[in-house]
């Protein structure tokens, strides 16, 4: 059976974007790293092309294309994460490691790769069937950068933040 591993593309820095990435999460690691068996655009002999990593158990691959190539939105890593320690930890992981803060739960980080940082609650409240409490839940969604479990729960429970 096929599978799809989604490829990012890198100027020369896959090799660090997926250390850094496997950083982040359990279930994660560096399975191989292949290296340019001659000189082509994307690098010298021996330098690295491409690197095969798992990130919560999602396989993916970073390669090193030799030019620098812009992410837009249209392709984002979804993380779901387990509660708010979570998100505060890849969060803050990312924006040390140069990344910068979007709205909704979005970063970019160092490379422009975008990513969903998402606490497994706002899933629950946004597919509730109670269908006003998920309009809470999304209203204030979106007037967040970082997602706060605590303060989507009171929205989605009809209650005003402390």
């Amino acid at each position: 059976m096929s599978k799809v591993t989604p490829c990012l593309w890198f100027n020369r820095d896959a090799e660090e974007a997926a250390n850094f990435y496997v950083s982040l999460m359990p279930d994660s690691k560096i399975l191989k790293v292949q290296r340019n068996a001659a000189d082509n655009p994307s690098g010298k002999e021996g330098s690295v092309l491409v690197v095969e990593f798992t990130l919560g158990g999602q396989r993916l691959v970073a390669l090193n294309g030799g030019m620098k190539m812009e992410y837009t939105h249209a392709l984002s890593l979804q993380i779901d994460c387990e509660d708010q320690a979570q998100v505060d930890s890849i969060w803050a992981a990312v924006l040390a490691h140069g990344g910068r803060e979007e709205q909704c739960g979005w970063l970019r980080d160092r490379w422009g790769v975008a990513w969903q940082v998402v606490p497994r609650a706002m899933f629950q409240f946004l597919a509730s069937s109670d269908r006003a409490a998920a309009k809470r839940a999304m209203q204030a969604m979106m007037k967040m950068v970082k997602l706060d479990v605590e303060a989507l729960r009171q929205a989605y429970d009809g209650k005003s933040a402390a």
